[in-house]
């Protein structure tokens, strides 16, 4: 499995709208409210084979009451091989 992760800017009046709807679609790891540029913070996982452009596009940015995403690529750097 790949993680990675995705912010979230919600119109609005529609972050807790948002983050119900990710958490009711059980397409995510963690789901955290934020402050700053961002209303929510949010850790998915894919399969490998998966291409997380098409993942973004289809199952997150079709959620009713987003106004714009930033994804979060992470890789490990640390740690045993």
């Amino acid at each position: 499995m790949v993680p990675f992760f995705v912010q979230f800017k919600c119109k609005l009046g529609q972050s807790y709208a948002v983050a119900n709807a990710i958490a009711e679609a059980e397409i995510a790891s963690e789901i955290y409210s934020t402050a700053g540029d961002y209303d929510l913070l949010v850790k998915f996982y894919v399969d490998r084979d998966t291409d997380i452009g098409h993942f973004i596009n289809e199952k997150i940015q079709v959620i009713p009451g987003i106004q714009d995403t930033h994804t979060i690529i992470t890789f490990k750097a640390f740690g045993s091989r």
